[in-house]
């Protein structure tokens, strides 16, 4: 598994990641499954991992603390989200007050396992809530140690755009993969400034290789009725890159992966899923190349 640099960080982390959140975290999935693949990810050289308070009903953080207890390292970089969280029922709860991101994050080090969160995201902030009070009660909590990075996770470009600006935030998550070509120039400006940036939605929700049609298990069904009701869009223009299952030498996956993982500004691909198979399929992407041919299709599907 290769490597990269966080940003201005000083983190390092593998450039594909394991995001641990959705199926992955909820009950109904067998937790001695969800812990041997984050295992099986470890003892392949994977190091970031990504999950979030609200995840999974509350489920995901506290499952990926027990599935990473006795196997924490000084190069692991586990990076949780705070700013929502689910208050059951089905309900989540936005709260970016001071007190508010203080308890969640004194909760996630509980959850985890931590005594200093690696990376700490604000989880889909508004542009106005990213003012002058919330970044000083983040830097005197940065100050007490409890965590050493800050980043933002939004699929809002003016969010984004925002936290660029802003010598506080650290690193940037957004939605980059073979259909959204459109953030490269905010990666870039990203980049410019200093900051570490992770690709989430790196697969695109498996929409290039129309997992949404491939049932095989309740996983399936619960990923498809998501992508149904939230992405339509998305599952039609997937079909755009169903070429992908033709490239020499790399599945579906893999070839969106590389694609991602071309952008020398991105540092993680971040993925999740509930089978080996496609853990280390995606695992095995790290260093891939995509032919030139197969990159020319891409950039000609992507301005069609």
């Amino acid at each position: 598994m290769r490597s990269r640099t966080l940003g201005s960080t000083g983190l390092r982390v593998s450039e594909i990641g394991m995001g641990c959140a959705s199926y992955w975290g909820l009950p109904r999935f067998d937790e001695p499954a969800a812990i041997r693949l984050v295992h099986e990810a470890l003892d392949r050289g994977v190091t970031f991992f990504d999950t979030g308070a609200s995840y999974s009903r509350g489920e995901a953080e506290p499952r990926l603390g027990r599935a990473l207890a006795g196997r924490r390292d000084d190069a692991l970089v586990v990076a949780t989200k705070a700013g929502t969280r689910h208050t059951g029922g089905g309900r989540i709860v936005r709260d970016f007050s001071p007190q508010g991101l203080e308890a969640s994050i004194l909760a996630s080090l509980r959850n985890l396992g931590l005594e200093t969160l690696p990376l700490l995201q604000l989880h889909g902030p508004a542009v106005q809530e990213l003012e002058e009070r919330l970044i000083e009660s983040l830097e005197r909590l940065r100050a007490r140690g409890l965590f050493r990075a800050l980043g933002v996770n939004s699929f809002d470009p003016a969010v984004i755009e925002a936290a660029i600006g802003l010598p506080s935030f650290d690193v940037v998550m957004v939605d980059y993969n073979v259909m959204r070509p459109e953030r490269e120039p905010l990666i870039a400006r990203a980049a410019a400034a200093g900051k570490g940036v992770l690709a989430g939605m790196a697969l695109a929700m498996g929409h290039p290789g129309r997992q949404v049609a491939s049932l095989r298990g309740p996983q399936d069904i619960w990923y498809a009725l998501r992508a149904l009701k939230n992405h339509r869009a998305d599952i039609v223009r997937g079909a755009k890159f169903g070429f992908l299952d033709a490239v020499p030498g790399m599945t579906v996956a893999q070839a969106a992966l590389a694609f991602v993982l071309a952008n020398p500004n991105v540092a993680c691909a971040v993925t999740g899923t509930t089978r080996l198979p496609h853990l280390l399929d995606n695992i095995a992407a790290s260093g891939m190349e995509l032919p030139s041919e197969a990159l020319a299709r891409i950039r000609a599907a992507q301005a069609g």
